[in-house]
């Protein structure tokens, strides 16, 4: 018993949504469009020639389509200043006084950090915005206003 074009075509959407969920590659699920536009083409009693046209447009053209909206993105922060991640991030927080080397010791939310001053203003008391957190230590810039 031979399989017809369409099954085959459907076997290999198949293969590629299990290879992307195997991988994570989401460009996969692209190329899963192509296996479909072939499958649909065999269906529709297409030559197996314009099938591998059909799957090669639609496959390709998602692919590009898709590498396109993403380049157009700006890129995602860093884990330790995204506030995606860390939602700390973009709180204010209250120095009484800085140390010479640019660091200091706060209380935040009911605990003693360690913080360290970044940005281009000089380290001053006051309210400051916590911009990154790496490890167990605040990195906090001089707040607006």
């Amino acid at each position: 018993m031979t399989a017809s074009a369409s099954t085959l075509w459907w076997l290999a959407a198949g293969a590629l949504v299990a290879a992307e969920l195997l991988s994570g590659t989401f460009y996969l699920l692209m190329l899963t469009i192509g296996a479909v536009a072939g499958a649909l083409a065999a269906h529709l009693g297409v030559s197996v020639n314009g099938q591998f046209a059909m799957a090669a447009l639609a496959g390709g053209g998602a692919v590009v389509v898709w590498h396109l909206r993403r380049s157009g993105r700006p890129p995602a922060a860093a884990a330790t200043a995204n506030p995606d991640v860390l939602l700390d991030v973009g709180s204010i927080v209250h120095v009484e006084r800085w140390n010479p080397d640019g660091t200091a010791r706060v209380n935040y939310r009911g605990a003693a950090w360690d913080v360290h001053h970044v940005g281009s203003a000089p380290a001053a008391a006051g309210d400051h915005v916590i911009r990154s957190i790496e490890g167990n230590r605040l990195q906090l810039e001089r707040a607006p206003g």
